[in-house]
């Protein structure tokens, strides 16, 4: 008897077993992230509590490599597809979050340059904090101006990013007065 729909054949051996594997990898990435990203990653509560504990075995012996399978394990009970999308994102793979990031490093050197770009991300960013803005501003200025390393740089563009992380989905443009 020929039906007309045909079934496909179960995926072979190989092809389950790379997928596993795979699978296993994508835990081992979870482990190896800092804990502050993998807040970040939005997991079940028994992949989560696995990862946790697999990062408290510091050595790489028998125990941690059986950890690490049964994360694998978990793995397959969960669709993959979201946590890789969080990994991306979290790694800065995605090509939104690097135009994200880019749109707010050109937003940090327009800061610098020019001071009045504060009304517009206040404008833009109803909860921003200008003073604290202003304050690493100038600080970064300075510290640009002795050639010290770029502490203050750098805690501009965080406090940046975290304006624009906390904004409605809406203000997540670039201001339009300059």
């Amino acid at each position: 008897m020929i039906t007309c729909e045909e079934e496909s054949p179960p995926p072979s051996k190989t092809r389950r077993k790379r997928a596993m594997e795979e699978l296993q990898i994508l835990g081992e990435e979870l482990v190896a992230l800092p804990a502050d990203r993998l807040r970040q990653v939005h997991l079940p509560e028994d992949l989560a509590t696995a990862v946790h504990a697999a990062r408290r075995m510091l050595r790489q012996d028998d125990a941690r490599r059986r950890q690490m399978q049964y994360i694998g394990r978990l793995m397959r009970g969960v669709d993959a597809e979201p946590i890789r999308t969080a990994l991306a994102a979290v790694r800065g793979d995605s090509a939104g979050e690097t135009a994200r990031l880019h749109r707010l490093e050109r937003l940090r050197s327009e800061l610098l340059a020019d001071e009045k770009l504060l009304y517009a991300i206040a404008s833009q960013f109803p909860a921003a904090d200008l003073q604290q803005l202003r304050s690493l501003r100038r600080a970064t200025l300075l510290e640009q101006a002795q050639s010290k390393p770029p502490r203050n740089y750098r805690l501009l563009f965080q406090a940046l990013k975290e304006l624009d992380r906390n904004a409605p989905a809406s203000n997540q443009e670039e201001p339009d007065e300059r």
